[in-house]
């Protein structure tokens, strides 16, 4: 499996500046944040970033995060769906070939929703693909639908496109209602993306994406995850997304040491990472590995 790291880990830095620190510290795959991106392209062309991306030496193997496309009606269906075209053909551009759907189950639902949402999903997907991306759908632990790995595989399945996955999110996964025996509708086929990250000493019930914190500094048990993830056949990326707003006040670079050492950690054996200096890269910072390994964020806050 691959180490990638999410733009929303450092989401207070630009895109510019993402692009510097993080082969520095020795990841070459990234999950593009899509409002970075669109930032960005306020005053330069797609071809700009491209060329940004090609002389970073990284791959953006995913972009996240689109929404609005499974129950919006009328004029507000016309606008995401807008804004969707505009962003698959961005990635086109880009050669990014995954994008992250966030579910939009979040009000009381109706009957006629369902099919609403097994049909526009597969809609999008048939779109995705035309451009030459998958969808990876990403299940959310306060939705009212979609909330757990099985039901969101369950309406994948219903959609029956070859463009639409699932993203696993390891903390709406161990936040959220799902269980571990979910892994076994989970395979190769429907698995289009993995993020990670860890949660100590707040309530499952009561975690915010504001709680989350690097992997193996909390009480996840990613190992047995991966171990199945490796057993399915799954080696693609893995990125780490922590949406933690005090990581956010930390210079770019130091977040990206730190993430990286403690992503490496927890691959363990399915670590993939290119080696070409990699972890010499990494340990440049001589006070990187200790401050990761004596408590990362927690420890560094």
């Amino acid at each position: 499996m691959i180490p990638c790291i999410s733009q929303a880990t450092t989401m207070s830095t630009s895109l510019e500046a993402d692009l510097t620190a993080y082969p520095k510290s020795g990841w070459t795959t990234i999950e593009l944040w899509l409002t970075k991106v669109e930032t960005y392209l306020r005053d330069h062309t797609v071809a700009d970033l491209r060329a940004l991306l090609d002389a970073s030496g990284l791959r953006a193997a995913a972009a996240s995060a689109q929404g609005g496309l499974l129950l919006s009606r009328g004029a507000e269906r016309a606008a995401h769906w807008e804004h969707f075209r505009s962003r698959l053909a961005v990635l086109r551009e880009l050669d990014v070939p995954t994008l992250v759907v966030a579910v939009d189950f979040n009000r009381e639902l109706k009957a006629e929703d369902y099919p609403l949402a097994a049909a526009s999903l597969a809609e999008a997907g048939e779109l995705a693909g035309s451009f030459g991306v998958r969808l990876a759908v990403e299940f959310q632990k306060g939705a009212a639908f979609c909330s757990s790995l099985d039901t969101t595989l369950a309406l994948i399945a219903q959609c029956r496109s070859p463009h639409v996955g699932v993203c696993l999110d390891l903390f709406h996964y161990y936040t959220g209602p799902s269980k571990f025996e979910d892994f076994a509708y989970l395979d190769r086929n429907n698995l289009a993306w993995v993020q990670i990250c860890d949660l100590s000493g707040t309530p499952r019930e009561l975690a915010g994406d504001g709680d989350r914190i690097f992997p193996g500094e909390g009480d996840f048990q990613i190992e047995p995850i991966l171990d199945h993830l490796g057993a399915i056949g799954y080696d693609g990326p893995v990125s780490l997304e922590v949406l933690n707003p005090h990581l956010w006040r930390i210079p770019v670079d130091r977040v990206a040491d730190m993430g990286y050492q403690a992503v490496r950690r927890t691959l363990g054996r399915w670590n993939r990472a290119e080696p070409e200096g990699s972890t010499e890269a990494a340990s440049s910072r001589p006070d990187a590995e200790a401050e990761a390994q004596s408590g990362g964020i927690r420890g560094g806050l």
